[in-house]
């Protein structure tokens, strides 16, 4: 029996997936998740233990806690969404940058909590109440601890990521390339979530020395204090966070892969640029629209092989100026 020809020469060019998650963006899910309902038991134990202890640096510890619990849970359901999401041909390209939109939710959530610590720690500064200083300090300990493991598991995903894609006609395809080993291969979303424990043991720190002068030292006013320093500490990773996740939503150019792709046309002499973007769509994928005016035999073909060679550009469009 006669099949069907298998001569695809006359069959319409398949379309190119828009998949830009990283490769390790299942496990880094799953790290998340468990990190989640560590920080999450913790949080709930140091925020009662600060009301019951009368404790502000505690309980700035434990609501600083409740807001990486929250910006953990919202990594986590990104991590869901965009896999969900990573065929749906409604997002032009793809969901790679779902993790950003978390983070800057997170920074909104975190700038609101850091001020009201702020407020409470300055009133208790003016007028300071009793604390219990041996519980609060055998809390804010147990505070630490779930940090240090919460780093620990989450440390183990800042791998290498990648984006399996084919890319056919003006796109070119550079999913078995290496990257650069700096930030233009974070997965943001679980860089976010590391930062966010490492802030959350550094208000913890605080805490402990806060209470074991109080306790020692009898410096009582040290423990409102730590509770002002763990809300500027909060309040400076905030802006950060959304300071940087708002360049990658905004589509901020990436000016070390646009210098890179004039230098690569410029030394050729016989193309010039009329118009570049270069713009991040995932965790290690770049995206660039290259309009180009040619001299001479030069083709489009011919500047695309050239940067074939910028491997942080995932999604390439050439096109005549």
């Amino acid at each position: 029996m006669n099949s069907a020809s298998s001569d695809t020469r006359h069959a319409a060019p398949r379309e190119h997936d828009h998949a830009f998650l990283g490769r390790e963006h299942d496990e880094n899910a799953r790290r998340t998740r468990s990190v989640v309902a560590l920080t999450f038991v913790m949080m709930v134990g140091e925020i009662v233990a600060g009301y019951v202890t009368g404790s502000m640096a505690l309980l700035a510890d434990g609501f600083h806690m409740a807001t990486h619990a929250g910006a953990l849970g919202i990594a986590a359901l990104a991590y869901g969404f965009a896999k969900r999401n990573a065929g749906n041909r409604a997002y032009s390209f793809g969901t790679g940058k779902v993790g950003e939109l978390a983070g800057f939710a997170s920074a909104l959530i975190l700038a609101l909590v850091s001020l009201g610590i702020g407020i409470e720690s300055a009133f208790r500064l003016v007028q300071p109440t009793s604390v219990a200083f041996g519980e609060a300090t055998v809390i804010a300990a147990a505070g630490l601890g779930v940090n240090i493991v919460s780093a620990l598991l989450l440390s183990g995903g800042h791998g290498h990521h990648h984006h399996g894609h084919g890319h056919d006609h003006h796109h070119a395809d550079h999913a078995g390339h290496a990257h650069h080993g700096h930030a233009h291969g974070a997965d943001n979303n679980l860089r976010s979530a590391y930062v966010h424990v490492l802030a959350d043991a550094l208000t913890s720190v605080l805490a402990i020395a806060a209470l074991l002068a109080g306790r020692y030292l009898g410096w009582v006013w040290l423990d409102p204090a730590m509770g002002i320093v763990g809300s500027v500490v909060i309040a400076r990773w905030a802006w950060t966070l959304m300071r940087d996740t708002a360049a990658v939503l905004l589509d901020k150019t990436d000016e070390h892969v646009a210098a890179e792709i004039r230098d690569i046309l410029g030394a050729h002499g016989d193309a010039d640029i009329a118009d570049l973007h270069v713009w991040q769509i995932g965790p290690q994928a770049r995206a660039a629209i290259v309009s180009v005016r040619t001299r001479g035999n030069v083709t489009m073909e011919t500047i695309r092989e050239r940067l074939a060679q910028v491997h942080e550009v995932s999604h390439l469009t050439v096109e005549a100026g």
